[in-house]
């Protein structure tokens, strides 16, 4: 009786300390989230989203910001979504249990915990100097490709396992072919997993500052990029740009970025995840 009321005590005290854990990270972010608010919402002006960066904080906008990240989160969706889904269709359903399918398998895992900077690097060798796009739009997103290809596979490779086998089965039975019901079966059961993937690859894309300032993204901008080969800035360098200024007013500018980069990041997750839970329940 008395063990059994110390596991009780144990059990208490550890939910207790898991509650004050959680209690306090809610609490710091809320404090952050609303020092935030209080300097960055006086300066979310019409002028603050139509207007390029100036040495006049009054004067300060973030329009190339926003479309750098625009163009970037598009074209890196474009770009790692199908080659990260068919990666994943291959290695789970075509490529062969050996070692050497194990061995890729492990190692795109590892690759979801390297640093940016190592793929900005990457990006820098191959496609700025190696295939000579410069530092353009097209070399960011194909450098912020590899950041988030790791993610897309492996949620990918995990939403094809949790297919249940008797649907493929099923398929099979009725002589549908491998092909046939990957694309009918596999993939559309599969797509809420993989929109998940997205949500996660799509919000580690909008953050990341290293990769972009590897390949040569510059934090000033006077200008909109006209192609995929312009030169561009993005929300977190514009961010990261006004921080380093000495005049106070320009720390307000960067928490109204700020304000602006959390906007964006909401919105494209909560598109995402409308997606997802329509397709779940299509397949319900």
């Amino acid at each position: 009786m008395n063990q059994v009321k110390y596991r009780k005590l144990k059990n208490s005290i550890f939910h207790v300390a898991i509650f004050c854990i959680t209690l306090i990270g809610i609490v710091v972010l809320a404090v952050l989230l609303v020092d935030i608010i209080k300097r960055g919402v006086p300066f979310l002006t019409k002028t603050f989203f139509t207007n390029f960066p100036s040495r006049f904080p009054k004067k300060s906008g973030i329009l190339p910001g926003i479309m750098g990240s625009v163009y970037i989160i598009l074209l890196t969706i474009v770009f790692s979504v199908p080659v990260g889904v068919g990666t994943a269709v291959y290695l789970e359903e075509y490529a062969k249990n050996n070692r050497i399918t194990k061995f890729i398998k492990i190692n795109i895992s590892n690759l979801s915990g390297t640093p940016s900077i190592v793929y900005g690097l990457l990006g820098l060798a191959v496609f700025v100097r190696t295939f000579g796009l410069g530092k353009s739009i097209l070399s960011g997103a194909l450098t912020m490709s590899l950041v988030v290809l790791p993610i897309v596979i492996v949620s990918s490779q995990e939403a094809i396992k949790a297919v249940p086998q008797y649907l493929m089965h099923g398929s099979y039975a009725l002589g549908a072919t491998k092909w046939q019901t990957i694309r009918k079966i596999v993939i559309p059961s599969a797509l809420p997993g993989i929109f998940t993937g997205v949500i996660l690859s799509v919000s580690r894309a909008l953050g990341e500052s290293a990769p972009l300032l590897m390949v040569g993204a510059a934090t000033y901008v006077s200008k909109l990029p006209d192609s995929v080969f312009s030169g561009f800035t993005a929300l977190p360098l514009q961010i990261y740009y006004w921080m380093g200024l000495p005049k106070e007013e320009f720390k307000d500018l960067a928490a109204a970025g700020i304000i602006v980069l959390l906007a964006i990041l909401l919105s494209t997750n909560a598109i995402t995840i409308l997606l997802r839970n329509k397709y779940q329940r299509s397949m319900e």
